[in-house]
């Protein structure tokens, strides 16, 4: 599924139009970005949970040359699913 197949989703399901269902998806994935940014937790009760992680600097080898590199540390979003969308997956 793709962002425009869920604009289709979102402009059926909630009866408007698709200009408007962009706007909405748009604004959601900025929120939760500028959340994200942030530090914050988001937090969507049933479905799920995104948080930033610190990810520390490693070893690493390149695959082409086999020469040992240095990969730096950084910070990575990551995603919990929920209880609920676990359940639906699940069935």
């Amino acid at each position: 599924m793709i962002k425009a197949d869920i604009i289709n989703q979102v402009s059926s399901k909630a009866g408007i139009t698709k200009a408007a269902a962009e706007k909405v998806l748009t604004a959601f994935i900025n929120g939760i970005t500028a959340a994200l940014k942030k530090g914050d937790k988001v937090s969507l009760v049933g479905f799920g949970s995104f948080r930033v992680r610190k990810r520390a600097a490693r070893k690493g080898r390149n695959p082409q040359t086999g020469k040992e590199i240095t990969i730096k540390a950084a910070k990575v979003p990551k995603f919990k699913a929920g209880k609920a969308l676990k359940d639906v997956v699940n069935r």
